[in-house]
């Protein structure tokens, strides 16, 4: 019988059950190996890291007998099989702490409630004093609609303190998410009410805790300035630009092929084009994720959908600089952008730009494709495929102020060569801009419509403000597929008008200099010019095909 994909399960002993498994168990290995006191890994969503993490904890736990589980998986042929159930073993994840206070600090203190409950019987000779803290550590971990943490912050390390007691050995953590919390905090506006209490409780477990044997944290960025990680010695970070751990989340593409060849598919450059384009250290990735739903579906479509990262992010855009504008803009127009990229601060601590594109390198929607400067941390990033470009065009509609729905008609319509569609539509986007004060001059529009452009990325090159022929021509949009027609576009601004005939005359000048420019040389095929005469939220068209 063919293995069942496991789409959506978290839980690594209840994959292993005639589910298909691709072996990530060497990491076990490397952790081991390095030997580093703390490890945090940052990836995006939907890359494998919960179920890796609940991997570990199956190895590692003292309280279980993985051996069969782990039968003929690769850590087993590896000198640290011996390791396996061998140390007192935490496992929590806050990848459900999400939503309003409340239900934040609800799901913290079930995942802590779990733990204590499924080790109960450790606590069965404190002493006074330790009796004293689990009844107080207990009682708050009950009270589970409070919205606050209070003695909750001792947890772990009270937990930790007394498993190396009654197993005379040191523990092993593995909190999975560890960053939503504090990037929900952020999101929902309490993020000064709240972060304190989480802070401290991760830094006793993991600072000034002496029953710490090793832990491994994952997330989607570094919380750096909260005293979680601030003098912890031996502290190891991983992000997506790193060779360690580069080749456990995620699949590579051995792993693809491997997946793919079982269920009857082939690794075909569609494939690739849709899911891979990722690049963790120097290994290529896909999107693990989506690969599995198409291998259960077997239709080529965007799976990778992530309401939270892309609520992060929007909150994130709110707040971009000018600077982080300017890159914006390129990035879409040429598909990749030389800037400088800092991978191990949130954004959330320091709204800068250089945060700003760590953000979004670390949350998947773009990737490091080459290193320029890696001491001064400049990168070449793109956007990862096509998969992710259309999860982009979300956000430029959003980046925009603009409906997502209005962006795709508008450009469907010129894609199918519909002369008025793209004139109702293009003119009741300026109706509907929020304000014709952030359109002053010819350049506004012209970035306007350039960030419109990412939905024609597919279908075509983007040439903005390129010498061609005689002159700088605005925009040129150069079919890449045959039948499609190339256009030319040129934009004019009018501060004021006494009638819209001024703007219909500035509309059919704009085409004529394109014409007399010749903007269009080395351009094959049918092509149309396009006058756009804009005046505050009016606008006139001239539409025209080269005969």
């Amino acid at each position: 019988m063919m293995k069942k994909l496991p789409i959506g399960l978290k839980n690594y002993k209840r994959m292993k059950q005639n589910y298909y498994v691709v072996d990530k168990t060497l990491m076990i290995k490397d952790f081991l190996g390095r030997g580093n006191e703390v490890t945090l890994i940052t990836r995006p969503r939907r890359f494998g890291k919960t179920i890796n993490m609940s991997m570990m904890a199956e190895f590692f736990d003292i309280t279980k007998d993985s051996r069969q589980l782990f039968k003929d998986t690769d850590i087993m042929k590896t000198e640290y099989a011996s390791e396996i159930n061998q140390y007192p073993t935490i496992f929590i994840s806050f990848a459900n702490a999400k939503g309003d206070k409340i239900n934040i600090v609800r799901q913290i203190k079930g995942q802590l409630q779990k733990e204590y409950e499924r080790i109960s019987f450790i606590f069965d000779n404190l002493t006074e004093f330790e009796s004293n803290d689990y009844s107080r550590i207990k009682k708050d971990l009950m009270e589970i609609d409070n919205g606050s943490i209070n003695f909750a912050v001792f947890a772990l390390a009270f937990l930790m303190r007394q498993m190396e007691q009654y197993y005379g050995k040191k523990v092993m953590i593995f909190i999975d998410e560890y960053d939503t919390p504090f990037i929900e905090f952020h999101v929902q506006g309490f993020y000064e009410e709240i972060r304190s209490g989480l802070a401290n409780m991760l830094h006793k477990a993991l600072k000034t805790s002496d029953s710490l044997q090793f832990a491994m944290l994952t997330g989607i960025q570094r919380v750096a300035k909260e005293n979680i990680f601030s003098d912890l010695n031996n502290l190891f970070v991983c992000t997506v630009k790193d060779l360690e751990y580069s080749q456990y989340f995620g699949f590579t593409e051995e792993e693809t092929k491997n997946l793919l060849k079982y269920y009857g598919l082939s690794l075909s450059e569609d494939v690739r084009n849709m899911y891979d384009g990722y690049r963790f250290g120097e290994t290529d990735i896909y999107n693990p994720w989506s690969l599995i739903n198409y291998a259960s579906r077997k239709k080529l479509e965007p799976y990778w959908v992530n309401t939270s990262s892309n609520t992060m992010i929007k909150k994130a855009l709110e707040q971009r600089e000018k600077s982080f504008e300017r890159g914006y803009e390129e990035l879409i127009e040429t598909g990749h952008l030389e800037t400088t990229v800092y991978m191990e601060t949130s954004f959330f601590e320091a709204s800068i730009t250089e945060n700003l594109w760590g953000l979004l390198v670390n949350a998947g929607y773009l990737t490091i494709s080459d290193a320029v400067s890696e001491e001064n941390s400049i990168y070449i990033v793109k956007i990862p495929n096509q998969e992710v470009q259309r999860e982009f065009r979300n956000l430029t509609a959003y980046y925009l102020n603009i409906s997502g729905t209005d962006l795709n008609v508008l450009c469907n319509a010129l894609i199918k060569n519909k002369k008025e569609d793209f004139e109702d539509k293009y003119k009741k986007m300026h109706i509907d801009f929020p304000s014709y004060h952030d359109l002053k001059d010819e350049n506004s529009y012209h970035t306007l419509f350039l960030g419109m452009s990412i939905w024609l990325c597919n279908e075509y090159e983007i040439i903005s403000n390129k010498e061609e022929g005689k002159g700088r021509c605005d925009l040129i949009l150069k079919a890449k597929i045959p039948n499609l027609p190339s256009y030319v576009l040129e934009f004019k601004y009018l501060k004021e008008i006494t009638d819209k005939e001024q703007l219909a005359f500035v509309a059919k000048q704009a085409v004529k200099q394109i014409k007399e420019k010749q903007y269009d040389a080395g351009l094959e095929g049918r092509i149309i010019y396009i006058g756009l005469a804009h005046h505050q939220k009016d606008v006139v068209i001239e539409w025209v095909t080269k005969e």
